[in-house]
């Protein structure tokens, strides 16, 4: 079978969010995919947190405004004084306790979570959007579990930016925050398939396909999973030493939950897991070529050297990646995320605007190539090269990026 790229993003042109129907139909045609190419797929569900927003409404001192509630941040009203904090810092945090919190940002990480509980914060206010673009869309988040911790938890909205804006603008003094809410555990799923080597040891590649609630995630991150298929069929046909499985992960937009899931699932396989190759955005018509590596920094030069001899440029570097190489590489597999990173005004991600238009057929072919030639490399090598040993350095910035440890001020 030829596999037709672009026809990927069409086919699966439509919003496909974390534990939703459309989500499960795309794992279905990622599995039929890799099964036309003749390769055995599986799909694999997992727990996730979801809900069914009833209602939910946001008062500023007696005018509504616009707001989408967070999804399982509980049910019920609150109104208190409001305060707007430009950052989540210890002078700021003294004036939270028995407010309700208007942020910069479109949510909060563990610690800063954390902080604002221990102030006494009530309820908090996130902002979505840009009030100079023409749609005033407002994204749909949800409180995570790993961000609650052991906190109890508070009524969250996100406005418009634009209505941030005018509220602070106004001086605004007092907000109500009311959410109705079904919360349950709904499913996500992750879709694996196999091409055997020599070896029973393998390299593990991975993409997640789900896509935020007002995206359709062409570039963020279809074009991944088409990385994936595209690196499939170059390699389906050859008898590599190592093995390749090919994980497209579910879930990876709320928190690499996808990944998280996998690791987990298979925990008595990692070590036969030699690397970790991760796709994350590639493909678009415009942006540099990057390698994160969270393994030793010999993988980076190694990629920066393959890179000049090709003629391909690539900028390589060691450190931690926002994307489904981190669950890996903090159960000490080494691991790595590609990726095509273009400024946000040529490709954004997150809104209505990820869509297939942003994808080029030859730049996308040309970054699957480039891709492929290193996993032949490493799947044909007598002994995969890349150390096992996760660098001090990288183990440090795990701690930091999965919240067991605080990042310097």
């Amino acid at each position: 079978m030829e596999l037709d790229l672009m026809r990927i993003f069409s086919d699966t042109d439509y919003v496909h969010r974390s534990g939703t129907p459309e989500e499960q139909r795309a794992a279905e045609y990622l599995k039929a995919r890799c099964e036309a190419l003749g390769v055995p797929a599986r799909i694999e569900g997992f727990r996730v947190p979801m809900a069914e927003m009833r209602g939910a409404k946001v008062t500023v001192d007696g005018r509504e405004i616009p707001c989408r509630g967070f999804f399982n941040c509980g049910s019920g009203s609150v109104s208190a004084e409001l305060l707007y904090m430009p950052s989540v810092d210890k002078v700021s945090l003294s004036a939270a306790k028995g407010k309700i919190v208007l942020l910069d940002t479109q949510g909060v990480g563990f610690f800063g979570y954390k902080d604002l509980m221990e102030a006494g914060a009530v309820g908090i206010l996130f902002q979505y959007g840009n009030m100079y673009y023409p749609h005033g869309d407002i994204d749909e988040r949800d409180l995570r579990e790993h961000v609650v911790g052991d906190e109890r938890k508070v009524l969250c909205a996100m406005i418009h930016t634009s209505s941030a804006v005018e509220i602070v603008r106004t001086g605004a003094k007092g907000a109500v925050i009311t959410i109705d809410q079904r919360e349950y555990d709904g499913e996500s799923r992750n879709v694996i398939a196999e091409i055997s080597g020599r070896r029973d040891e393998f390299i593990t590649l991975s993409a997640h396909y789900d896509s935020t609630a007002l995206s359709h995630g062409a570039y963020d991150n279809m074009s991944g999973c088409a990385g994936l298929l595209g690196v499939m069929n170059a390699l389906k046909d050859r008898r590599l030493n190592y093995g390749l499985r090919f994980v497209f992960c579910g879930s990876e937009e709320r928190g690499l939950l996808g990944s998280k899931a996998y690791v987990r699932d298979h925990e008595e396989e990692l070590s036969k897991t030699a690397l970790n190759v991760n796709l994350d955005m590639i493909g678009c018509i415009m942006g540099k070529f990057i390698a994160c590596v969270s393994a030793e920094e010999k993988l980076a030069n190694y990629i920066s050297y393959m890179g000049a001899e090709l003629g391909f440029p690539v900028s390589a570097r060691v450190g931690v990646y926002s994307s489904d190489s981190t669950p890996f590489a903090d159960k000490g597999v080494p691991a790595l995320s590609f990726a095509r990173l273009a400024s946000p005004n040529a490709a954004p991600i997150h809104c209505r605007y990820d869509t297939l238009e942003l994808m080029s057929a030859e730049q996308l072919e040309k970054d699957i190539a480039f891709i492929a030639e290193f996993t032949r490399r490493m799947a044909d090598s007598a002994v995969c090269p890349v150390s096992r040993e996760i660098p001090e350095k990288v183990k440090t910035e795990l701690d930091e990026y999965l919240a067991r440890k605080r990042k310097p001020e």
